[in-house]
């Protein structure tokens, strides 16, 4: 077992101060277009994220949840509020700053998976690191490639892996600098139920074994069920959250809603 994060928390504790927290929105606001065309994505959201634990965002289309994880992860700028990473606020950096932070301190699982058609996995995995110049620790490349069950398709380029293989190939890209957080956003919308249940377990382990932040963005109650805590949004503004959630705790939440309840 490789050795956890020294910051990692237990599963249930939240955080009162956002400072203290792995990512955290204060009164944030995205508004995009003006005059009649515009769109309040963000209204005032203030939400704390835990270190070492994994939390999944949902809500109705268009309540906000991408929009929230982007202006989190620095992919997007908010009109106003704060939008915190490890304490450190990304609304007032500049570009480079931004792009310095998301490559040393974020890690990235998208539904499209994202990987160079022309590396091999490894490369892959160990893409970001290089274009930091560093090398990456063998120790916790050789637990991830493990535990992802992807020793055997290191020399194997994304067009010779299926899609759940795609897909552990990018959390053990997203996990093997050891970032702040790792942000999914709907990890498992291009998957079949079995890979994607194991896109979930991994995620889940990372978690529990790694000591890792996961923000996790989906509009599957079976996924958010592997969280830890879910953060329910609508219309662009907290709507509550549920500890310890499953499928059904999930579902009559969302399904209230829906109904406005």
């Amino acid at each position: 077992m490789y050795a956890p994060l020294a910051h990692e928390h237990h599963p249930y504790q939240h955080v009162d101060h956002p400072a203290d927290a792995a990512a955290a929105a204060v009164d944030l606001v995205k508004v995009y277009g003006k005059g009649e065309t515009q769109v309040r994505a963000l209204d005032g959201v203030s939400v704390t994220f835990a270190r070492a634990r994994f939390t999944a965002i949902m809500g109705p289309s268009g309540s906000g949840k991408s929009t929230l994880m982007h202006c989190l992860a620095g992919l997007d700028r908010p009109t106003a509020g704060q939008a915190l990473l490890a304490g450190t606020d990304l609304a007032g950096r500049s570009e480079r700053e931004l792009t310095r932070i998301r490559r040393e301190q974020i890690g990235f699982v998208f539904q499209a998976f994202n990987l160079l058609p022309q590396l091999t996995a490894e490369r892959n995995i160990t893409l970001p690191l290089d274009l930091a110049g560093r090398r990456p620790d063998p120790e916790l490349l050789r637990y991830l490639v493990t535990a992802l069950g992807l020793a055997e398709r290191l020399g194997h380029r994304p067009a010779e892996l299926s899609g759940g293989q795609q897909q552990r190939v990018a959390i053990a890209r997203a996990l093997v600098s050891r970032p702040e957080v790792v942000f999914a956003d709907e990890p498992t919308g291009n998957l079949d139920s079995r890979s994607g249940a194991q896109v979930l377990s991994v995620l889940r382990e990372a978690v529990r074994e790694l000591g890792q932040t996961v923000v996790m963005v989906t509009h599957d109650p079976g996924a958010a069920a592997h969280a830890d805590r879910v953060v329910l949004l609508a219309d662009g503004r907290v709507a509550g959250a549920i500890d310890r959630p499953d499928v059904a705790s999930v579902t009559d939440a969302l399904r209230r809603l829906a109904a406005g309840r």
